[in-house]
């Protein structure tokens, strides 16, 4: 798998948790439909951060809540009944008038006055029929309220907590389709470096491949004395010290692909040399004898054009 970044580990991780704006996302989602190794790291986040919400149990809501929601939307307390008058005479409303300036005032003992009708003969039925009409048109405006503060609570836990809808209920996520295009394959060039002692015969033969930086190690003439390993360094004058490129092993081929840290300038030009080193190679990264094969890096193989 390849090796990412911590920023790519951290991006990857509040990929899972669901932390990320819209843009990451997308941003995410790109990088996971060309790099199936980035897949995985998302998925191992996803797998860690599920066992843990596996562990936290589902919690009912308080009895309590209900009310609370009601208060908050005005509907807490039962409204005040509709009180209607027992008897109203002409006269009361006259002089209510009279006392608020709609008309003059009323004298009692007039004698054109009109008799005064009382309208005390209310029929029961009606009253009985409005206070149904009103209660039921209050149990109705209680049932809405209540419904539209369940809507209101749902789509709540759907944005912040899904995961306690039913399946059913739970919002279906969206696909997005991401073009990705293929990045145009990289120019490659081969090079091979004879390493020898002295305008000898050659004992190892190195090819380094320009595009991966990889590079293989034959072993043509030269055979380890017991207790001890051939070693291989690259040497530059743009580097403090040899650096190891580690053991050369007991088989004909040996491979790494050790030489993608280094700019590909300074592998061209730089010397590379075998040293003889105790068994397993050197313990503190520098070497401990004097080269007794070197060479340097021809190419062989142009890059095509």
């Amino acid at each position: 798998m390849m090796a990412y970044s911590e920023d790519h580990i951290a991006l990857a991780a509040e990929y899972a948790l669901g932390t990320l704006d819209a843009d990451e996302r997308a941003r995410v989602e790109t990088m996971m439909s060309a790099d199936p190794d980035f897949t995985a790291v998302v998925v191992a986040w996803e797998h860690k951060l599920g066992a843990l919400n596996q562990m936290v149990g589902s919690v009912e809501p308080r009895p309590e809540l209900w009310e609370k929601i009601r208060a908050a939307i005005g509907h807490a307390g039962p409204q005040s009944p509709v009180v209607l008058p027992e008897s109203v005479s002409l006269s009361a409303i006259a002089e209510a008038l009279a006392a608020h300036g709609v008309v003059g005032p009323v004298d009692a003992p007039a004698a054109v006055d009109p008799p005064r009708a009382e309208i005390s003969d209310v029929d029961p039925s009606n009253v009985i029929r409005l206070a149904k009409s009103a209660q039921r048109w209050r149990a109705i405006a209680t049932a809405t309220s209540a419904i539209a503060a369940a809507l209101v609570v749902m789509i709540g836990v759907g944005v912040s907590t899904p995961d306690l809808l039913p399946d059913s209920m739970r919002p279906k996520p969206k696909a997005q389709v991401a073009e990705v295009r293929a990045p145009a394959p990289r120019a490659s060039g081969q090079y091979v470096a004879v390493l020898q002692k002295d305008g000898g015969g050659p004992a190892f033969i190195l090819t380094v491949d320009e595009a991966t930086r990889n590079f293989t190690v034959r072993k043509v003439g030269a055979a380890a004395e017991p207790g001890s390993s051939f070693e291989l360094w690259l040497i530059s004058d743009r580097l403090p010290k040899p650096r190891s490129l580690g053991v050369i092993g007991a088989n004909d081929f040996t491979s790494r692909p050790v030489l993608g840290s280094y700019e590909p300038d300074l592998v061209k030009a730089a010397t590379f040399a075998v040293t003889v080193e105790q068994a397993g190679g050197s313990a503190d990264g520098n070497p401990h004898s004097t080269p007794i094969f070197t060479g340097k890096l021809i190419e062989t193989v142009p890059p095509p054009r």
